[in-house]
């Protein structure tokens, strides 16, 4: 969809990289020693070994740590947002929004040390396949139906979500029923029809 649709389309899914049965297989390495040891584990000579192949090697088929990266974060992407839109598409009984929320938080506990990565300061937009964060993201403004609350919905999704990766909430603290507060929360205003036209475009549709 384009500012130009004025309307809730659906962007089109990006084609993936190819990718050789090699890079394949590093982003597999990569995303196991990633989520078993942590952001800090992940270096070249490190993946190198854990592959079988001298550090210098992995540089024919990643150009960098940066570029592995991207391929992490891209594969991330991929996942969330096939998630996120089939959560749209066949919400259930328990509404849009709730369907949404379950499937983020389902997406980001499953892969905790990819879903930083993803989220982080760090995050490697300019080397992204055009066109996969917007397209990933969007089934928040799809729910929304608005720009700005549909950010407010991805601040209230992610910052939870960090929060409960952190186990920075309070001894005993209810989470499904913090996350269920948040989905009626959003849930409220207008009740609005997955496809209502909305007033503003997408914009920072980040999931």
């Amino acid at each position: 969809m384009t500012e130009a649709d004025g309307g809730l389309g659906v962007t089109s899914r990006p084609e993936p990289r190819v990718r050789s049965a090699r890079m394949a297989e590093l982003v597999r390495a990569a995303l196991g020693l990633l989520e078993t040891e942590g952001a800090h584990a992940l270096t070249m000579r490190r993946l190198a070994a854990l592959v079988g192949m001298r550090a210098p090697s992995i540089y024919k088929h990643f150009e960098s740590k940066a570029a592995l990266e991207v391929a992490l974060v891209e594969d991330a992407l991929f996942d969330m947002g096939d998630a996120l839109h089939h959560s749209v598409a066949d919400p259930g009984a328990d509404g849009p929004v709730e369907s949404l929320l379950a499937a983020y938080r389902s997406q980001a506990t499953s892969r905790p040390n990819r879903y930083r990565l993803t989220t982080s300061s760090a995050f490697p937009r300019a080397g992204l396949l055009a066109g996969l964060e917007d397209w990933a993201g969007e089934p928040f403004f799809i729910v929304a139906g608005e720009a700005h609350l549909s950010q407010a919905l991805w601040a209230f999704a992610h910052g939870t979500m960090i929060l409960e990766l952190d186990d920075r909430f309070l001894a005993g603290s209810d989470l499904d029923a913090t996350w269920q507060a948040g989905a009626i929360a959003f849930s409220l205003p207008g009740d609005r029809p997955v496809g209502e036209p909305a007033s503003l475009h997408p914009v920072g549709r980040q999931p």
